[in-house]
Parts: C-alpha cells; structure tokens; sequence
C-alpha cells in the first residue's frame, strides 16, 4: 500500500475522541465517515456539524459525514476503531461484513477486555484475522485535537511500509504521529496510564500534596515499564508518546475522565454517584481489575494499580491503601 490508497477513512466510535479525529482527518481533506451509535448524535453532525451529546462547542468540517448504519463504512481506504474497550469485540464483530482483506483498522481506544484480559489488537485479531492491525495512542485531548491544537501521538504497525503511508495519510499540520513497531507496548502504555491516573487524583483529591503526586506518576511509570517489558513490549516505546507522554497529560489534569474520577473518590464520593453522573466512558475503572490479574498472572508487581483496582471494587478503603503503600519495605529506585 501507498499514501495515495489512504483517502477514505471510516471512524467506528461517535463519542469525543472519534469525533475529534474524524474531524482531523476532514480537516486535512480525506473522506470521512464517522459511524456513531446513537442516531440523535449522527442527525446533529450532518445538520448542525457539531457532536451535541459527546463534543459540544467544537465546530465540525462540513465535508464530515456520520452514520448509525455500520454498512456505510464498506469499501474504506482505512478505519479507526474507536468503540469503549469493553464494546471493541461486539462491535467489530458487527463491522465483520464491511471488513474487506488487508484492512487497516487502527485501534484508537485504550484498556483491557475483562473477560479475556486480551489488548485490543488480540481482539482484532480473533474478531477480524484477515485486517491489519495499528494502534494510536498518546497523549491527546479530544477538545484539543478538534481544536486544531498541536498534539503528538505514537502510530504503532508492524509493518513499516503501511505504518508510513498510514501515518502521512492521519498527520494534519497539528497532528504529528511518530512511527512505532511496537503494536502491544503502545497499547500497554495507554492502558496502565488510565489506571495510574485514577490514583494520581485520589492523591490530590486527599490533599496529599503535589510531591506525592510526583512520586506516584514515577512509580507508576516503573510499573508501566515492568509490565511492558514482562509482555514482550520494548522499553523505548514506553518512554515516548505513547507510554511516559500520555502518562504526564493523563495523570496532570483534571479534564481527564480518569483523573477526575479519582479526585472525587479522593474527595469521599462513591464509585457509583460518580459514574451515573457521566455519560462517556472513564476507561480506567473497567481496565484496573483487568490489569490486577494480569499483572499477577504475569508475575508483575504492581501495588498502585493493584491498590486502585481493590478501592474501586470494594475490598479495600482508601486510607488503608495508602498507608499501605507508604510502608511498603524500602528498596534500591531501580
């Protein structure tokens, strides 16, 4: 494949991020369509150009076209999956027929299936074997990247050749993606920020101070690295965009879902008034346990994503783990 195969691009996933890189990808003059689940969210971006339900007050390229008819997605260039993780499977199973051979389907959305403690390219893989498969992730707000706001991210394929023309194809003058071969330490890295910034709130949400705050985002990366590298995944991937990059944006301000949610637990919320009162999704609740079991089946040593995992089911309180991570046995940093 070359660049020039690179024109039609169907976006699976009407919620903010999809939305903001749909409408990135207008921008820079490909063809775009955008399924969305809702129908009341497709009407609003080809009547108003505006996502009125998940990006409310950015202001859509005309040429943006959406759909709830999966079958309008047939026949693209490329596709970017941006579907909840816990949704990637049924949804591409959906999207099966529209799924022709060698397929470029780049997996936009970061966590772990619960139930098969698989990465979403795995689910690609068993859903759809004949697609290629790329991951993009990195650090990136969805207002932000609508905006036309300089952002960097890491596109992951293991073939370089389709990963080139991939990445000029989705590059826009304020969208930079730097090429990875690394499929799954790019999506290690974006799963394990998500549950690092869940504690990272409940840190400030208690009151505990910017220096703990700091600590944790670099013990936390620590876990990240082990995590990665037990996996298979390599260890500069970790330190780019998309590991130590999302990692900072993530864990630094309160405009993420995942942060935020841990600052209002910090704060005394419940779990369950926190989430009834969101309607996009906050992907770190679902990955923590996911994460928890895969580190111990790895043999990973994880304790802050452990720590978040056991708060957010129930079996511990907050201030207990806490205490118990401050007094965890001192050990050399590395």
């Amino acid at each position: 494949m070359t660049a020039k195969n690179f024109q039609k691009f169907g976006v699976i996933g009407g919620g903010a991020w999809g939305t903001a890189l749909a409408q990135t990808l207008a921008v820079s003059g490909r063809d775009v369509t955008l399924w969305a689940f809702e129908d009341a969210c497709a009407d609003a971006i080809n009547t108003r150009h505006e996502n009125t339900l998940y990006l409310p007050g950015a202001k859509l390229h005309t040429s943006l076209k959406a759909s709830s008819d999966l079958a309008d997605l047939a026949g693209m260039d490329a596709v970017l999956a941006v579907a909840p993780a816990q949704h990637m499977r049924t949804t591409l199973a959906k999207f099966a027929p529209y799924a022709s051979k060698g397929l470029p389907i780049v997996l936009c959305s970061k966590g772990i299936e619960i139930s098969t403690l698989s990465f979403m390219a795995d689910v690609l893989t068993e859903t759809l074997p004949e697609t290629i498969p790329a991951v993009l992730s990195g650090p990136s707000f969805a207002i932000d990247v609508a905006n036309g706001l300089p952002t960097a991210v890491t596109l992951a394929v293991e073939d370089q050749e389709i990963g080139a023309a991939l990445a000029n194809a989705i590059a826009a003058t304020t969208f930079r993606p730097y090429l990875s071969t690394d499929v799954l330490g790019a999506e290690i890295g974006g799963a394990v920020k998500n549950v690092l910034a869940i504690a990272c709130g409940m840190v400030l949400g208690k009151g505990l101070g910017r220096s703990a705050h700091a600590a944790l985002i670099t013990r936390g990366f620590a876990e990240m690295t082990r995590l990665g590298v037990a996996l298979g995944g390599r260890t500069e991937t970790l330190t780019g965009m998309c590991g130590l990059g999302d990692l900072v944006l993530t864990c630094s301000s309160e405009q993420s879902r995942n942060m935020s949610c841990g600052m209002a637990l910090g704060k005394g919320q419940s779990l369950d008034d926190i989430m009834s009162a969101r309607t996009a999704v906050t992907e770190g609740v679902a990955t923590a346990p996911a994460l928890k079991r895969l580190a111990a089946k790895a043999g990973v040593e994880m304790p802050i994503c452990e720590a978040v995992a056991n708060i957010l089911d129930g079996s511990a309180e907050l201030d207990a783990e806490i205490k118990a991570l401050l007094n965890r046995a001192h050990k050399a940093e590395v």
